[in-house]
């Protein structure tokens, strides 16, 4: 499946057992709305697809993994309703990647930012670049990462989630985040593609029922998180109409 328009792109190929899913957009990798809302349809559509036992989520380019939320979608937000719909699409696409029945392995060449972090948390098993810097940014622009916390802090620890959160306008670079446990492993550039299909290629020849049933293991006491992660987008919903975040948004954009 191949999708692509002004709202970004999305493309999907499968080979054998494994089912590679890339985003693209020309703002760094960012997510409008419409965007997460293929994204999400599509790991959905994976979930059940009998053939495909591993997912692998990478973007396009060699600098920028993703930049998280569309600023001039969070620009465009006049009222509660809509920044809660906006909010949800991360929120929706969180739950579909911890539901899906398939191990998500993420494909991580550059930075990351913000939803962009949570995406990565979201994953089974992460494979990183030196230059896989992370940042929690949503503080800094009058939000916080309410929707994606539940994902970043059960990879790395409430503390280290705290740390990211406040110190929000600093980077942390991709050996920080390896040593956190959000990157399971870390290649040069030039490798990591190779290292992704020698990886893949693996994990997809085991018994398929073996690991349906280690997915399950692996998100055991998420149950709660098709409620909490809409709990949370209402409130990065509210903080997103401050005349604090408007400004900062477009100062970000400067």
């Amino acid at each position: 499946m191949s999708v692509e328009n002004q709202s970004g792109s999305l493309q999907t190929t499968i080979a054998g057992a494994v089912a590679t899913v890339q985003f693209g957009h020309p703002a760094s990798n960012s997510f409008p709305r419409l965007l997460l809302d293929k994204l999400t349809a599509e790991i959905t559509y994976l979930s059940t697809h009998q053939e495909v036992s591993v997912v692998v989520l990478q973007s396009e380019g060699d600098k920028v993994f993703c930049a998280g939320a569309s600023f001039d979608e969070l620009l465009a937000v006049e009222n509660e309703e809509q920044g809660i719909h906006f909010f949800s699409g991360f929120a929706l696409l969180l739950h579909a990647m911890r539901s899906c029945s398939k191990l998500i392995v993420g494909r991580v060449q550059g930075k990351a930012v913000g939803g962009g972090v949570g995406i990565i948390a979201a994953c089974d098993y992460v494979l990183a670049t030196p230059e896989s810097a992370v940042k929690l940014s949503e503080l800094a622009i009058g939000i916080g990462p309410f929707v994606i916390e539940p994902a970043v802090s059960r990879k790395i620890g409430k503390t280290a989630m705290t740390e990211m959160t406040l110190a929000a306008h600093e980077w942390k670079p991709a050996e920080w985040a390896f040593q956190k446990g959000l990157f399971s492993a870390i290649y040069s550039k030039e490798n990591l593609d190779a290292e992704v299909e020698n990886f893949v290629q693996k994990l997809s020849s085991y018994n398929p029922e073996a690991l349906f049933e280690m997915k399950k293991i692996i998100w055991d006491g998420t149950e709660n998180w098709d409620s909490l992660l809409l709990e949370r987008a209402k409130i990065t919903g509210k903080l997103v109409l401050s005349d604090f975040t408007k400004t900062a948004l477009l100062q970000f954009k400067k």
